[in-house]
């Protein structure tokens, strides 16, 4: 068996609209956030989630809430957080970005790596294996918690996983579809 997993990103903070690279920081969400959190709600009508897991920050916590509300139960978990750019959260995205790809095996001053992150999905996976086999689960999370699953569970190298990256790429959609097994 195995747990079906579709994976959202949060709404756009206030953070993102003035080019400021979060991290651990506790970002709000911004109107446009806000509203696109909603619209979720619509683009999504058609699926069925057992469960919706988020990361313990509130721009994916309340974008989950303004996506489903009551609809289905949601459970935090500090494992789906953005990468930890240490000494860099909240600072400006010109001066961390540059570094992100540079960080995969070597830890960001008093942050961590992004085989750290991907250490910290691996736990979240082998737990969803566990208590929701054969289950849909929705994530709603952040950039790097989605890079890790790309190489955990569709075989990409960190550099395909940050090459492919949707917003390099520019191509959003509502939901990625993942198969834990």
């Amino acid at each position: 068996m195995s747990v079906r997993l579709t994976y959202f990103v949060h709404g756009t903070t206030k953070d993102n609209e003035q080019g400021i690279s979060s991290g651990w920081k506790d970002a709000e969400l911004s109107e446009l956030g806000i509203r696109q959190s909603k619209e979720l709600a619509d683009k999504t009508a058609d699926k069925f989630f057992d469960v919706v897991f988020t990361s313990d920050l509130q721009r994916a916590f309340k974008s989950a809430e303004l996506t489903w509300g009551n609809k289905y139960k949601i459970i935090k978990d500090e494992r789906l957080r953005e990468f930890n750019y240490g000494d860099l959260n909240g600072k400006p995205s010109d001066v961390v970005e540059p570094l992100q790809e540079k960080s995969i095996n070597t830890s960001m001053p008093n942050g961590e790596s992004y085989e750290d992150v991907k250490n910290r999905i691996a736990s979240f996976l082998e737990d969803l294996k566990k208590d929701y086999d054969g289950k849909h689960v929705a994530v709603v999370a952040h950039k790097a918690p989605q890079l890790s699953l790309d190489v955990l569970l569709k075989g990409k190298t960190w550099e395909e996983a940050f090459a492919g990256d949707w917003r390099k790429t520019k191509s959003w959609q509502p939901g990625w579809e993942y198969a834990s097994t």
